[in-house]
């Protein structure tokens, strides 16, 4: 299969230049190891090569010997390579490039990596990088105060739940959507039995596991408790507390197959209770679809629940396209139940607020959201947002006359 490039590429390029060495973190499948292998002069498999291993469990510096960039995959299966790496690179640039769809638990033992290992996440595929965008709109450019336009991509429905069922998984792109679904509810099952157990030493209940996974699944894109969480995931007759359904959560954060989106902090005009809450996200909304086994055709009969799928695809390819620009995609609730889906903001300060709506029809309840919000910030401290728009499924691109882009998903990019 040939490479379909991506937005990480040029920051992984660009890490390099400046570092002795990058982690690429990620979920499994995601396009980790060919990313790297993009710039990567030598390579080892720790995940394939058993030899390897064993060599990186007596002395994790035999590993480390090749021409560079040297890629060193699924690097936490011999945590003990992070120190090695650290002091291998002194002041040297772009000598290991290590991936790891894992994060160990932390170790007192391991140095930081800070100044020498530099970090990056990557992601599924975007829209724009499957090809399924014309590539039109440009977030950079919208948090850049640009207006936007665009022709209409010509989305359709069922073109929308065929991506969100396939997910942006690159090795799944060329197969039949049954394979695919199949592969992904595999993946699922994998991390209830085996990969939630191995992240952190902790044996869990893979059926309870599953559980919360549906849970998830079921609520996905949305602000639900740990205690509803709690009561789905326990199963008939028992009962779960909220500090181990978070125990569960954090496993499943450090394998980066969920990833939740926390609340905006804005300084408001009136005072305005916040919730905290977060929005409850997998990485990818393919994996929301195989946790509670969803066909397409159940999706399309559904259509209310496909919108929150659609926003989780929506809210995905923002986090890309936001990290290009080291940027950040947040959500806003207040106790009054006005809520903005997307919140972009950047280290510089400026932010962007967006509401993700399935239909064209719903475009003008997503400004009446905005609206009501713009009015509620204060500007004087938070400064004017840079955009205001609705993402929609489909339709054209373009700015109304009171200011707000209507973006359709199928024409944005980084």
């Amino acid at each position: 299969m040939a490479y379909l490039p991506r937005i990480a590429d040029e920051e992984l390029s660009n890490r390099l230049a400046a570092q002795g060495a990058v982690l690429i973190e990620g979920p499994k499948a995601c396009g980790k190891t060919e990313t790297a292998r993009q710039v990567a002069q030598s390579e080892v498999l720790l995940d394939l090569d058993t030899n390897a291993r064993e060599a990186a469990a007596v002395e994790p510096g035999l590993v480390l010997a090749g021409e560079m960039p040297r890629l060193i995959d699924e690097w936490q299966l011999e945590p003990a390579i992070w120190n090695h790496v650290r002091r291998w690179v002194d002041d040297k640039k772009g000598q290991f490039i290590l991936t790891g769809s894992a994060r160990p638990v932390d170790d007192e033992t391991r140095h930081s990596g800070a100044g020498r290992i530099a970090r990056m996440r990557m992601r599924p595929m975007t829209l724009s990088e499957a090809g399924r965008s014309t590539r039109e709109i440009s977030l950079a450019d919208l948090m850049a105060g640009n207006e936007s336009r665009a022709s209409d991509p010509g989305l359709s429905l069922d073109d929308l739940i065929d991506e969100v069922c396939r997910g942006g998984w690159p090795a799944l792109r060329d197969a039949n959507l049954a394979d695919a679904r199949r592969a992904i509810r595999d993946y699922l099952n994998e991390v209830a039995r085996t990969d939630i157990n191995q992240v952190d030493g902790v044996t869990r209940d893979p059926e309870r596991v599953q559980r919360l996974l549906a849970s998830l699944g079921r609520n996905v894109a949305m602000r639900v408790s740990l205690t509803t969480l709690a009561a789905e995931t326990a199963g008939p007759g028992s009962s779960m507390s909220d500090d181990t359904v978070r125990s569960y959560l954090s496993a499943l954060s450090r394998l980066m197959v969920v990833e939740d989106q926390p609340a905006w902090k804005p300084h408001l005009r009136s005072k305005v209770d916040l919730r905290t809450t977060p929005a409850r996200h997998f990485v990818d909304p393919s994996l929301a679809v195989a946790a509670i086994s969803a066909t397409p055709e159940q999706l399309k009969a559904d259509l209310n629940y496909f919108g929150y799928l659609f926003e989780s695809l929506v809210v995905r390819d923002l986090r890309v396209y936001a990290q290009a620009f080291d940027g950040q995609v947040k959500q806003y609730r207040d106790n009054k139940d006005l809520e903005v889906d997307a919140i972009v903001e950047t280290d510089d300060g400026r932010w962007g607020a967006f509401e993700i709506k399935l239909g064209t029809g719903r475009i003008d309840e997503g400004v009446e959201s905005l609206t009501k919000f713009h009015k509620k910030v204060d500007t004087a401290k938070c400064g004017e947002p840079a955009v205001l728009g609705v993402i929609v499924g489909s339709g054209y691109g373009y700015v109304r006359d009171d200011g707000i882009h209507v973006i359709p998903v199928g024409a944005l990019a980084s």
